[in-house]
């Protein structure tokens, strides 16, 4: 019997051993980082930075996978099954704290069956409107909105998104009427709105910047409580004709539940060291998003008082599942 116990301790040692030396090797494979909307978006341009720098620092490729889908959540069961090695992780938006608000059948448990990561940025969000629309500032949208020939409509990257809650709080604060059009992503949102098809979005400067600065859409406001370093001559929202407003977007990288201590430490550590880096920094502040770089405690944290937050906006605007 005792020949037996030494022979399982031993047994025991060597897979523990072997399991210490497999993730002291991490990463091994090439890492796949779920990206929950299409190309061409805030989160997508997040991920994308993240993952190149990852891929510079381990010398492993880090793939960005798409999958867009019910505002986030296809990716974020996808993650949330997906073996906790470190090798499938998921960029977050805030979607991902408003989506069980809104949604009572969710696949996963948003607390539960995560492990954070970082926080990487918050960035504030730009009320824009197409050229068409014949207003230039936020009280003349809010005018408009109440006398003109027709409801203004509004694009998002879906129920629940941070461009569909951002506008919806904005019709309420202003006590007017908008027409929501959901998309599968906020980039496709966006396409139409250049094209004019769409009247309005609230969307994040990382996204909208570059068709404002060309002249496709026009910029009224920042959501943000404070004027964006970026954009010093916009005003915010709530010194531009509605007193109080603000919101804001904010994007993280998240894994499944129980990564491995030692894997979720070189992660953190790493995404943290990226966003600090003064390269990174610049990067990011100079198109108007603030790089923030987080413990994963903290950004635990960050998302339980997001849900917290967002549950007495989606009361006092009633938005609800569609």
């Amino acid at each position: 019997m005792l020949r037996r116990n030494v022979r399982t301790l031993c047994l025991f040692a060597t897979l523990c051993a072997l399991s210490a030396f497999a993730r002291a090797d991490y990463p091994s494979k090439p890492i796949r980082i779920l990206v929950p909307f299409v190309p061409g978006g805030a989160t997508d341009i997040l991920a994308r930075l993240v993952g190149q720098n990852l891929t510079q620092a381990w010398g492993q490729q880090v793939v960005v996978d798409n999958r867009p889908g019910a505002n986030g959540i296809v990716a974020a069961d996808l993650t949330a099954k997906a073996t906790p090695d470190g090798h499938t992780l998921l960029f977050v938006a805030i979607g991902h704290a408003i989506n069980p608000l809104l949604q009572k059948n969710l696949p996963y448990d948003t607390e539960k069956d995560f492990t954070a990561i970082s926080l990487a940025a918050v960035l504030p969000l730009i009320v824009t409107v197409h050229p068409s629309v014949p207003v230039t500032n936020v009280k003349e949208l809010i005018n408009f909105a109440k006398s003109g020939p027709r409801r203004l409509n509004y694009a998002s990257g879906g129920v629940g998104s941070s461009q569909h809650l951002a506008t919806a709080l904005f019709a309420h604060m202003a006590k007017i009427e908008l027409s929501h059009i959901p998309y599968k992503g906020g980039n496709q949102g966006l396409l139409d709105l250049v094209a004019g098809q769409v009247d309005m979005m609230i969307s994040t400067i990382l996204s909208l910047s570059p068709h404002v600065k060309s002249g496709r859409l026009k910029a009224l406001a920042v959501t943000s409580p404070k004027r964006n370093r970026a954009w010093p001559d916009l005003p915010t929202v709530s010194e531009a004709g509605l007193p109080g407003y603000q919101s804001q977007a904010w994007y993280g990288l998240v894994g499944p539940k129980n990564l491995p201590p030692d894997v979720l430490k070189k992660l953190s550590d790493e995404t943290v060291r990226i966003i600090k880096s003064k390269e990174v920094q610049e990067n990011l502040l100079g198109q108007g998003a603030d790089p923030v770089g987080s413990s994963p405690s903290a950004f635990s944290a960050f998302i339980r008082a997001e849900m917290n937050r967002y549950a007495a906006v989606i009361r006092v605007t009633g938005v609800a599942a569609e």
